[in-house]
């Protein structure tokens, strides 16, 4: 006899398990070190700019627009594998208990997500309307009230395979999201409030109606599913070899500039390999611009002085870091053994390619120094990240590497 309940517990146990053992390789000591270290330093300037904020300050919008994205962003984690196609199909009609389960599960994660943001914000709302917390824990119970909706409202919007109805849906929600929390943080009229929130059920209503007869989309569920795994498997891959990761390839065509500028030669074979799988393959430029742009969003915004310079270093550390494994990208083609090329060039190219990422970091954070008017902090930061990337690349890099 199929027992629904049992399958969960199952599919969510093993979920657990497979990312508690990668998280270990993820935060293992060095890296918890550098974070902590982070989080230190960006508290301290998170603080000493909230005590400078103006009273004019629009902190209502600006946690509206970071809480909306939070709030429309809402996944249901449904457990499914590629074989339930066949295997769990049939059995469609007695998997509400199961899915119940997972909505149940996704609501108390990004509720947990939601309480460290709103935890964050809070001191800033506190400073500005001078309320203080006392309304922490009523405006946390009512956006976890919203997140419910949107979580039920997404699993609805899963029925339809149009990705135009995706896209609306999208835009409809961060909307009502965005506009509901800047009413509560505004602390609107209550009948303005009621009248969102009979937007807002209305809204489900209509797609709930619409998707009475519909069946479930199982290849997208289990697309989606897969997707969000393979997120946390290129991460956890920096880390350590994961035999799950399947290799993705993006054209980015408008990159190939930099890929033509390579001298065709059999001194260049590593680097052109290097480059190429740094371009387009299992999101290494994805990594890249995403520190690049945080590290140059903290430089920028919360830090001033010598944090600025150590902030940089920090973000050039984890970027080298992350992109070690990049090393290791063709180790299981057997025709990259077939090249007449020694191994000194695969090291040499690799170390190369390694340096002018690095050194356009630096060269981008220098310059966001300088835009705020401190050149000699902006010469610092640049002499200090060209210094930190060369011991990084030369030293750090090539003994890991042997190791």
């Amino acid at each position: 006899m199929f027992e629904d309940k049992k399958l969960w517990k199952d599919r969510a146990s093993g979920r657990i398990k497979d990312l508690g053992r990668y998280l270990r390789y993820i935060f293992n000591g060095h890296l918890v070190v550098v974070l902590l270290f982070l989080i230190g330093t960006a508290s301290f300037y998170y603080q000493s700019w909230i005590e400078n904020l103006p009273d004019s300050f629009p902190v209502e919008l600006i946690i509206a627009i970071v809480i909306g994205f939070l709030l429309t962003y809402s996944p249901v984690y449904n457990f499914l594998l590629e074989a339930d196609q066949v295997f769990i199909l049939a059995l469609e009609d007695k998997l509400k208990g199961y899915f119940l389960r997972s909505g149940v599960a996704s609501l108390v994660f990004q509720g947990y997500l939601l309480l460290m943001v709103l935890a964050v914000m809070m001191p800033m709302y506190a400073h500005v309307s001078g309320e203080g917390y006392r309304s922490f824990l009523p405006f946390f119970v009512s956006l976890i009230l919203v997140k419910v909706w949107n979580l039920v409202t997404s699993w609805r919007i899963d029925y339809f395979v149009q990705s135009s109805v995706h896209r609306w849906d999208v835009v409809v929600r961060y909307c009502i999201n965005a506009t509901f929390t800047f009413l509560l943080f505004k602390q609107a009229n209550l009948i303005i409030m009621l009248v969102l929130v009979v937007v807002g059920a209305l809204y489900y209503l209509n797609f709930s109606n619409q998707t009475k007869k519909m069946g479930l989309k199982w290849d997208l569920l289990i697309q989606q599913e897969e997707k969000r795994m393979s997120s946390f498997y290129r991460l956890a891959n920096m880390f350590t070899d994961v035999p799950k990761l399947r290799d993705t390839v993006k054209r980015r065509k408008w990159l190939d500039l930099f890929l033509n500028s390579i001298k065709f030669s059999r001194e260049n074979t590593y680097l052109y390999l290097f480059s190429r799988a740094f371009l387009r393959s299992s999101d290494y430029f994805g990594l890249f611009i995403r520190l690049t742009v945080i590290g140059g969003l903290a430089i920028y915004f919360i830090s001033f002085g010598m944090g600025q310079i150590l902030l940089g270093i920090l973000f050039l550390y984890l970027t080298g870091f992350q992109l070690l494994p990049l090393w290791n990208h063709h180790q299981n083609k057997l025709w990259v053994d077939l090249y007449p090329v020694e191994p000194k060039y695969k090291t040499g190219a690799f170390s190369s390619l390694l340096m002018i990422i690095l050194t356009i970091q630096t060269v981008i954070y220098s310059l966001l120094v300088l835009v705020k008017g401190e050149l000699l902090i902006s010469l610092l930061s640049l002499l200090a990240g060209l210094v930190f990337s060369y011991i990084f690349v030369y030293f750090y890099a090539k003994n890991r590497l042997k190791g």
